[in-house]
């Protein structure tokens, strides 16, 4: 059986793409805010 460390293993790729998708998901939350208010002050 091979062994393992743990904490040895690369994530650097993983981190990467989780920044990614926590910027992702602030961009589409500041957006709908955005939208929410627009839609608030048009009255439609």
């Amino acid at each position: 059986m091979a062994s393992h460390e743990h904490g040895s293993m690369d994530i650097s790729a993983h981190e990467r793409t989780f920044e990614g998708f926590l910027k992702a998901c602030a961009i589409v939350a500041v957006g709908s805010a955005l939208i929410l208010i627009l839609l608030a002050f048009v009255g439609t």
